[in-house]
């Protein structure tokens, strides 16, 4: 991110900024909404049912995408106990990167349907741009938030999928070393290992399997 106003990409970082921050929030808006749905109003009672991006957003992990270009928002509570089903977490844990696969899907088909049926207002170098980091951007946070690691949303669905003779194993060993080697990936990142360089390779080639006009 500092690059681009190094650069003086104003323009290009303004749009990716924005972009962040709408797509983590409909991220967090994911999950509030599933775990209501299925039994939890937790969420709700804490005001996060709702897409106001002041009660998802995280200032100082909004600063942290800027310095080193990995953040976070703020987590949505979530009250297991209250969930109506034995899948509801991990179906819950799924709604965020469902969510930004979602958006990632109609970015990208926005984009090819400006031309295919001559939108001209999706047209322009600003729609075609926000539309390209649109879609990137929330591939990349779907598959990042997909790791089975730390407090990643991908370690309640790795759960929920993992027979029950490695189910309480794999929660032991997420619980000792989970977190550890999140934050290793992410120390790495800064250090300018490309740890993530593969995750936003992969966000390239996807975008172009869920275009439909190709």
């Amino acid at each position: 991110m500092l690059p681009l106003l190094y650069n003086g990409q104003y323009a290009i970082f303004s749009i990716v900024i924005f972009v962040i921050i709408f797509s983590l929030t409909l991220h967090e808006f994911g999950h509030a909404y599933s775990a209501k749905l299925l039994g939890d109003d937790t969420a709700e009672k804490m005001g996060r049912l709702n897409l106001n991006p002041m009660n998802h957003i995280d200032p100082m992990g909004l600063l942290f995408v800027v310095m080193i270009g990995f953040g976070y928002a703020k987590p949505v509570p979530v009250t297991h106990r209250k969930l109506k089903t034995t899948w509801a977490g991990a179906a819950v844990a799924a709604a965020g990167p469902l969510m930004n696969f979602l958006i990632a899907l109609i970015a990208v088909n926005l984009q090819a349907a400006a031309y295919v049926f001559d939108i001209t207002a999706l047209q322009s170098d600003v729609a075609q741009t926000s539309l390209t980091f649109l879609a990137l951007i929330n591939i990349l946070l779907m598959l990042f938030n997909l790791l089975p690691i730390g407090p990643l949303d991908g370690h309640y669905v790795m759960e929920w999928l993992l027979p029950k003779s490695l189910k309480y194993k794999y929660h032991q060993w997420n619980g000792k070393y989970g977190t550890f080697f999140f934050l290793a990936l992410v120390v790495l990142s800064i250090l300018g290992v490309p740890v993530f360089r593969f995750l936003w390779n992969a966000a390239q080639t996807m975008s172009g399997w869920i275009n439909f006009f190709v």
